[in-house]
């Protein structure tokens, strides 16, 4: 059975979806949380790594914190280009506060950082505050 997988942010379960259901919102088949949506969701640490490693679409992360001035100003910027991506990658946030763990783990130097993972690995990362077309276009880069 061909498809994507895609781990679900609320619940940890990896599901099958197939290829042309990307974009009619498919939900979890434990849960029935939405698997591809039109916002940054909150994440975890755990639930982050599981997807980073077998998610089929680019997961992009967002290590930030509250206390952050520039994470805070580009909040709203990565729900919009969430929003421009769905389907095609997924944008999810990591509070480098409550996961202090992540932060060393992943060499996070500053924040706001981007990672994008691919494959199970880290393609690339983007350290500052950045726009929206600028984040969609990094993402497609």
């Amino acid at each position: 059975m061909a498809g994507k997988k895609l781990t679900c942010l609320e619940c940890g379960q990896v599901n099958r979806v197939p290829e042309e259901k990307l974009g009619a919102n498919p939900k979890c088949g434990t849960c029935g949380a939405p698997l591809v949506t039109e916002k940054a969701i909150e994440v975890d640490l755990a639930t982050m790594e599981k997807a980073a490693r077998n998610d089929d679409l680019p997961l992009v992360v967002d290590f930030w914190a509250p206390w952050c001035g520039p994470c805070r100003m580009m909040a709203p910027e990565f729900s919009r280009a969430a929003r421009t991506l769905k389907g095609r990658a997924r944008l999810v946030k990591l509070n480098t506060e409550e996961h202090q763990a992540a932060g060393m783990k992943y060499g996070i130097r500053g924040i706001p950082t981007m990672v994008e993972f691919k494959g199970g690995r880290e393609a690339k990362r983007q350290s500052g505050a950045m726009r929206e077309p600028q984040i969609v276009g990094w993402v497609q880069g």
